[in-house]
């Protein structure tokens, strides 16, 4: 297995036992982050979102697959199973990961979702009616990004 391969798999078996430590050794220290919801991250707010995530997560389950890197870039392909806190509803969110790596470390990382079905999951009806307007998108990633801010002040972790 290429280096950067067994990294990826490093980062994905330290999310499925909600082991942030281990997963924000697998950044840099400069480092960006971007998802549907958490976007343009940076250096320890990634690593605090990861975190935030392990700790908030109920009955999250995590299953990676076609993982694939060489020196510079990878992919994985991963699902997401858990309760969201704020409904209770169960999600399972299918995921595409993107990689740069520099010096065996993520440099750059790329999670792609449909957050139009993640918010018909997470908010039922109402999320499948509204999920693929931009407001709903504004809305989940503002609410993910307040969520992190106070997280980081609350552990006093700086940015």
């Amino acid at each position: 297995m290429q280096p950067n391969e067994e990294l990826i798999q490093k980062f994905y078996l330290a999310f499925s036992k909600k082991d942030a430590k281990t997963m924000g050794e697998c950044y840099a220290d400069v480092n960006e982050f971007t998802d549907e919801a958490f976007v343009g991250l940076k250096g320890n707010q990634t690593r605090a979102m990861w975190s935030m995530l392990c700790e908030r997560a109920v009955n999250l389950s995590i299953e990676f697959s076609n993982i694939k890197a060489d020196e510079k870039t990878g992919s994985a392909d991963w699902i997401a199973t858990y309760d969201f806190s704020k409904t209770g509803r169960t999600i399972k969110n299918i995921i595409h990961a993107e990689f740069v790596f520099e010096n065996g470390k993520i440099v750059k990382h790329r999670d792609s979702f449909n957050l139009w079905k993640w918010a018909g999951m997470a908010l039922g009806f109402k999320g499948y009616l509204l999920g693929f307007l931009p407001f709903m998108r504004k809305k989940v990633s503002s609410e993910a990004m307040t969520g992190l801010t106070m997280y980081m002040k609350r552990n006093k972790i700086k940015e």
